[in-house]
């Protein structure tokens, strides 16, 4: 029976990818974009979770525990959870997911954060979490404290979350896209949630079935596979380990399919993030009781006081590594440390600028020995003068009012970040070559491009999970 583990999460792994689903974007963006557009998707999925949990409630197909609140552990653990995924550069379900689409960096993250969440449920920091986990206030649900049908909260939060989803997607402009079969597009975002949301209602019954009363879940799932590895106790394996499985196994084909596969080992700076990421996200999501699934969607699906306050402090954590970490790298002087070293790109190869592709402008990316390169991006060699030719920001000449911008390497939202500051510097009508290899820029860069009133003059793949767009500047 816990092989329906595997199925469900191969099918929540290829919708997640195919969908670009990543709840850390998503309360990223309400800082970094001022944009609730993300948020909404989470919501849907929210929304969905709560009618199928009622309605299987309501029927006694399953019959959800409560426990009390712990609001030390669980404001703890919020923020350090959302401080770590930003780091990380992705919540727990992405992180999976991620690693499936062959970045080592999530690798890593997910390598840390499967084990500081087994010390914090059954290793050296058990001590700690049981220490904060004490003081408890007898709150467990809204519906409870209320003494109301949980219908009542998933009806309001249902036509609250229709309303604003119709809004969106009313505002939305047509958004550039690759020139691809129908099957290898990307699922639009809220698709993606509606489909998350039934397929976390279908998990409950599934996983009950085998005795673990739960529904979706990624932290402890994760500390079991790892226990399992280093001990072998095979009671460790159960239907959330098959799910995590599943999920990784699902994104894998899913990006595979669709060219979207390919190993990216990071640079130093970004394994030392994924580390550092890793472990608050373990250590955090197992103070709070979950992570962005199982708090952020499932836990909130059920109202209950530790699910809304989780995700409360998970987004003001979020808030606060945005703050911290998420800026424009600085381009450094000649001599200093390289990150990444510039080299010429092979005509045809992932990186290949598309002006130097057509054999256009006046002159290929300049490819100066010894350059230093910081987080993708090339540096000149010396601080970059404020002028209309020469953008900065480790932009390169391409031809007048032509530019390039690589972020090979760089994960999301840094490509993004990059492009806008670039695009800043230049001058209506000018454009910017952005060579990307993440996955998720392929949404958010023309995303960007189209609601910022800028033209996309072209976009191609470059090889496996690499890609190129070109972008002229709006009046």
């Amino acid at each position: 029976m816990i092989l329906t583990g595997l199925a469900l999460g191969a099918a929540l792994g290829a919708v997640m990818q195919r969908g670009r689903f990543c709840v850390t974007g998503m309360l990223r963006d309400i800082f970094l974009q001022r944009s609730w557009r993300g948020f909404t998707a989470l919501l849907i999925v929210i929304s969905v979770h709560a009618v199928g949990l009622a309605a299987l409630t309501s029927a006694g197909i399953i019959a959800p525990e409560y426990s009390d609140l712990a609001p030390v552990a669980v404001v703890v653990g919020g923020v350090l959870f959302g401080l770590g995924i930003v780091l990380a550069g992705g919540c727990a379900s992405g992180t999976w997911y991620r690693s499936a689409e062959g970045l080592v960096g999530s690798w890593i993250a997910l390598g840390a954060y499967a084990l500081s969440a087994a010390a914090m449920k059954s290793g050296a920091l058990r001590g700690l979490n049981e220490a904060l986990h004490a003081p408890t206030l007898p709150l467990r649900s809204l519906p409870q404290s209320l003494g109301v049908s949980p219908w009542w909260f998933a009806l309001a939060l249902g036509g609250l979350t229709a309303a604003l989803a119709r809004r969106y997607l009313a505002a939305e402009k047509p958004v550039a896209t690759l020139r691809r079969q129908s099957w290898r597009r990307p699922l639009h975002l809220y698709a993606a949630a509606v489909i998350v949301g039934l397929l976390g209602v279908l998990a409950w019954p599934l996983s009950a079935a085998t005795g673990r009363n739960d529904g979706l879940g990624i932290t402890t799932p994760s500390s079991n596979a790892l226990r399992y590895l280093v001990t072998g106790d095979a009671e460790c394996v159960d239907w959330g380990v098959m799910l995590v499985l599943g999920l990784f196994l699902g994104a894998f084909a899913a990006a595979k399919a669709t060219g979207e596969f390919r190993v990216r080992v990071p640079d130093a700076t970004t394994a030392c993030r994924a580390v550092l990421g890793g472990l608050a996200m373990g250590v955090g999501a197992s103070l709070a009781g979950g992570c962005t699934v199982g708090n952020g969607m499932v836990q909130t699906s059920l109202f209950t006081y530790q699910g809304w306050l989780a995700l409360l402090f998970i987004a003001l954590g979020v808030g606060l590594g945005t703050r911290l970490w998420l800026r424009p790298a600085a381009p450094r002087l000649a001599g200093q440390e390289s990150v990444r070293p510039v080299r010429p790109v092979r005509p045809g190869e992932p990186g290949e600028p598309a002006a130097q592709a057509r054999g256009e402008g006046a002159a290929a990316v300049p490819v100066l020995p010894a350059v230093p390169s910081v987080g993708g991006l090339i540096s000149l060699g010396g601080a970059v003068p404020e002028r209309r030719d020469q953008p900065g920001g480790g932009v390169a000449t391409l031809a007048p009012g032509r530019y390039h911008l690589d972020t090979f390497g760089a994960v999301c939202p840094f490509p993004l970040i990059e492009a806008k500051e670039a695009m800043r510097r230049l001058a209506p009508g000018e454009e910017l070559v952005i060579d990307f290899d993440c996955t998720q820029a392929t949404d958010s860069i023309p995303r960007w491009a189209a609601e910022d009133g800028h033209e996309v003059v072209e976009f191609t793949e470059r090889g496996e999970a690499g890609w190129s767009i070109t972008v002229r500047k709006g009046a």
